[in-house]
């Protein structure tokens, strides 16, 4: 079971929390954060060996919360050219293909094993999809997709895993193939979800932003960031706000706070 309720105050921490956090002011060193950063699509990569599709459950969720992909046809059975940005192993992108046989998919990772993992699915077709290995924050979208060509990019839970400096490359590659009035959809972590407060000492990067066991990394974002970041690239805001659950693990009576960041920015 989960409460949901959406809107634009952060989530408040308990006192046991707050402490919690303040105390953990020590990053992790520049050797290090430097290290990380260099082998991140090696990381990546392992991830996906050790987990290969299983990690990620399929997101049937996508078109309930992004009643977008319905809402931006000017006729119902009009086609759609979607860019999927970090489509992992395609959890979010076989679903949607399913679901709608109207969408032509481009489909980037990081990870080139988790982009074989998708050219090996029975569902993929390259008459439906294109999919190709791509760093989003240096490789040339354009490279694979005609420019202003794309009418809705979806974000979903691939910002977080960039570091902070370099997310902005990110959003101006997008902007070159979104087709102006068309959006991107992002979904995100929020700050103090229940992953961030997780992390234990050691584990910081720097502000808002952590490194897991296995050296992927996890930035947790605010909606004033999150808009400065988009606008700065020339974006227009329509969409922008907390998305707060209470998970209910009622085996273990365990409340478990989730925060997202749900979000749409307009190429103008």
């Amino acid at each position: 079971g989960a409460l949901q309720k959406k809107g634009h105050s952060a989530r408040v921490l308990s006192p046991e929390e707050a402490e919690r956090l303040a105390k953990d002011e020590v990053l992790v060193s520049e050797f290090k954060q430097l290290k990380l950063e260099k082998e991140a699509q090696k990381n990546w990569d392992l991830f996906y060996k050790r987990n290969s599709t299983n990690f990620f459950k399929d997101r049937h969720w996508t078109t309930r919360e992004f009643q977008e992909l319905k809402a931006c046809r000017e006729f119902a059975d009009q086609k759609l050219t979607i860019l999927e940005a970090g489509c992992g192993v395609g959890n979010c992108l076989f679903p949607l293909l399913e679901e709608d046989l109207n969408i032509f998919a481009y489909a980037c990772d990081f990870s080139p094993r988790a982009v074989e993992y998708v050219k090996k699915n029975a569902l993929y077709s390259t008459e439906r999809c294109k999919v190709f290995q791509c760093d989003l924050t240096k490789d040339d979208l354009l490279d694979n997709i005609p420019p202003d060509s794309v009418d809705v990019v979806t974000l979903i839970f691939v910002l977080s895993a960039i570091h902070p400096d370099k997310m902005h490359l990110v959003l101006r590659n997008i902007y070159k193939v979104l087709k102006p009035g068309k959006c991107v959809l992002f979904r995100d972590y929020g700050l103090y979800d229940h992953a961030m407060l997780r992390f234990k000492s050691g584990s910081k990067l720097g502000e808002n932003f952590y490194v897991r066991q296995d050296g992927t990394r996890s930035y947790f974002f605010t909606e004033d960031f999150l808009s400065q970041l988009f606008k700065a690239e020339g974006y227009e805001q329509v969409v922008n706000e907390y998305v707060q659950r209470e998970t209910v693990n009622r085996k273990e009576d365990l409340r478990v706070p989730r925060v997202f960041l749900q979000s749409k920015f307009q190429k103008p």
